[in-house]
């Protein structure tokens, strides 16, 4: 009897999805065969259903766990303190635009398509599950409650998923706008000796000078020269 390397064939299967993920985003839900995706796989189609039950079942799987990833890459970039807050969210929307935003608009025509919409009403639970968790991860670092940064983080998502789609400046700055007002309030009433934004500590503020301080004399040094 052949002996299964389980962790062999877990590796591949990811292979399998993630490869599967990058040829629908590049080219389109209705646009690959199964024929195209074993080619980029090094396989033939055989192979895949050797992991797979059929073509449908691979699209669903690739997309949860590949979209699964992508909310890993967010969180980790997840802000230390309400310093970082500010850096976070100003760079966040176009760091996932430009990093995921065609497998976030290959998401949207998966899940929105009748065959998989439950698959995406299942997907968007856990989503909600891990974003209140991620949420809790957060309240020690800035100071807010949980439940109260976890509605914060949905419009923050929702800004930067919107912005990938579209590009759409005007409602991601509207979206953003308003997130920091939320955020400045919410920091008054319940961290209110953490710094406001744009404001620096007072460690910061006395490199600021010092910086400025050295760079004044280095010029005063090179005119006199």
């Amino acid at each position: 009897m052949r002996t299964v390397n389980h962790e062999a064939r877990n590796a591949k299967k990811i292979a399998i999805m993630e490869k599967c993920f990058d040829c629908y985003a590049e080219n389109g839900l209705n646009s690959v065969g199964v024929s195209a995706i074993a080619d980029e796989c090094g396989i033939n189609v055989a192979s895949i259903y050797q992991y797979f039950d059929n073509l449908d079942d691979l699209i669903i799987k690739a997309t949860e766990y590949c979209m699964s990833k992508v909310e890993d890459d967010f969180m980790e970039k997840a802000p230390e303190n309400v310093e970082d807050l500010w850096r976070f969210i100003d760079e966040i929307p176009y760091w996932t635009a430009k990093k995921h935003g065609k497998k976030y608009r290959l998401m949207y025509q998966v899940y929105t398509h009748p065959k998989y919409r439950e698959y995406g009403q299942k997907f968007f639970k856990g989503v909600d599950e891990r974003y209140t968790e991620y949420a809790k991860s957060l309240e020690d670092k800035i100071g807010i409650p949980y439940q109260k940064l976890t509605p914060l983080i949905f419009i923050l998502v929702r800004a930067c998923v919107h912005y990938a789609l579209f590009e759409d400046e005007f409602y991601l700055k509207s979206q953003i706008e308003v997130l920091k007002e939320s955020l400045e309030l919410f920091i008054m009433k319940y961290n209110p000796k953490a710094p406001k934004n744009g404001e620096r500590t007072p460690g910061k503020k006395r490199e600021a000078v010092a910086c400025t301080s050295y760079e004044s004399v280095s010029n005063r040094n090179d005119d006199s020269e």
